[in-house]
């Protein structure tokens, strides 16, 4: 495997060797415009040919193609495993679990969370695409439970979102939360009539707690007020997708 980009993001957390992740960012591709330069998303109206070489740079440093999914802010499942290795039409759902080596499971995120999952053995990895619509309808909840491994011994990594300073949302979306579960209100701050700053990072540390994940690093890094290294969707509405990515290493 070739050697990562310097930008990109390893995250830093007690998994085994053997667990390999990270996450793009902006730097290292070829993308022009709003979608410069790493821009991974088909669907966001950049040059395909450019988004094709940006695709085939990411796939250097991999072991085999990603298992691309076509996310809709939901809180589908799917077994990475069983996915085909070039995929004409990715599933649609917006998490992805693997227990075989090899097998690159993948999001792409421009202000929703990324969470990496792993289990202590190293036996199996997830990773979830968690915005707030994913977040309320138990994206994460779903993928612990899809690695059928005890929630103790599942570790979690929390990669690049808007933060929470920068998410303005409205009673709809602080209802979500609190239909569910009325501790989700400490999450929110009051910013203006009808109007709150959600912190993404603190609903998806509880929504982890909450089933028992109690290994839960990274977050911080926010999408919106960084520019040059992230892409935002709430800042710029036309922009690109990182990655985010987790596997089992083969063995030597």
């Amino acid at each position: 495997m070739k050697s990562l980009h310097p930008d990109w993001l390893v995250p830093d957390w007690p998994v085994p060797s053997t667990v390999k992740a990270f996450i793009t960012t902006r730097a290292g591709g070829v993308s022009q415009g709003p979608y410069a330069s790493l821009n991974l998303g088909l669907r966001t109206g950049d040059d395909p040919q450019a988004v094709t070489e940006n695709r085939s740079r990411l796939r250097a440093v991999l072991p085999q193609e990603p298992k691309w999914l076509r996310q809709v802010h939901g809180a589908a499942v799917v077994d990475a495993d069983t996915l085909a290795g070039t995929q004409i039409e990715p599933s649609e759902a917006d998490a992805a679990v693997a227990r075989r080596a090899g097998t690159v499971c993948a999001v792409m995120v421009a202000d929703c969370v990324p969470v990496l999952l792993a289990d202590r053995a190293g036996t199996t990895v997830a990773v979830a695409h968690a915005g707030w619509r994913g977040l309320a309808a138990g994206v994460i909840e779903n993928a612990v439970s899809r690695m059928g491994v005890a929630p103790r011994e599942v570790l979690a990594w929390l990669g690049p979102g808007i933060g929470p300073r920068a998410f303005e949302v409205g009673a709809d979306v602080r209802g979500a939360f609190l239909a569910r579960d009325a501790g989700s209100d400490a999450a929110f701050v009051s910013h203006a009539p009808g109007k709150w700053l959600a912190d993404l990072y603190a609903l998806a540390r509880r929504r982890l707690s909450g089933i028992g994940v109690a290994s839960v690093h990274g977050g911080g890094l926010c999408t919106h007020s960084d520019a040059q290294r992230f892409f935002s969707y709430r800042r710029e509405r036309v922009t690109g997708r990182h990655a985010a990515l987790i596997w089992i290493q083969r063995d030597k």
